[in-house]
């Protein structure tokens, strides 16, 4: 199991439908965009999490925002960010997204609506929404799987890799450059055997 399946695999049809009804797109389109953002921000972490100061930073946030329990209830967390409730850390979606891209926000939103076929306003709605499900499955998959720094970050590297390899190179480096500077993941083959037994065990197989 890859970590972009499992975040896919978050977004059931119906949750399609209520995103792809917010931002005034077919639900095709909506899910192609969420692939280019969900790759994107996986590229940006992994570039953040290269360097101890980032990976210390991630690791942090996740402890103290994101323990993942806020997948048991998805489709309210997401209605209550549609109809713009107060937001919490766990989803500040606006801060996570500076977090992880700073200002290359708006070229990331531009390039994932060229490749989706959306415009940069519509990516724009989409983006604050989907970074906390990526950040709440990370956590869970952190607390549950019992992973350390070091862990996550070969995590972080192996699957931004494969995203870029997957077909999603062209936009990670776009938004982000050489996002991994041509080096290997320190723990790649380790941290995919990881990947796939942590998130097989937490998520269910698919």
């Amino acid at each position: 199991m890859e970590l972009m399946d499992v975040l896919k695999g978050q977004l059931s049809d119906d949750m399609l439908g209520q995103l792809s009804q917010y931002i005034g797109a077919e639900p095709q389109q909506t899910a192609s965009a969420a692939e280019g953002i969900f790759a994107t921000l996986l590229g940006g972490l992994a570039n953040n999490a290269s360097n101890e100061n980032g990976l210390s930073a991630l690791g942090n946030a996740l402890d103290r925002d994101h323990d993942g329990s806020m997948l048991d209830d998805l489709m309210g967390m997401v209605g209550g960010m549609m109809q713009g409730g107060q937001a919490t850390g766990a989803t500040n979606g606006l801060g996570i997204l500076g977090h992880i891209l700073g200002d290359r926000q708006e070229t990331a939103a531009e390039q994932i609506g060229q490749s989706s076929g959306l415009n940069m306003s519509q990516v724009m709605k989409l983006m604050p929404i989907l970074a906390p499900i990526l950040m709440n499955v990370l956590g869970r998959a952190k607390s549950q799987g019992n992973l350390g720094l070091g862990d996550l970050a070969g995590v972080l590297m192996g699957s931004a890799q494969q995203a870029q390899q997957g077909g999603m190179g062209d936009l990670i480096g776009a938004v982000l450059g050489s996002v991994l500077g041509g080096q290997q993941a320190p723990q790649q083959s380790a941290g995919g055997g990881l990947l796939g037994s942590v998130l097989g065990g937490i998520f269910g197989r698919r």
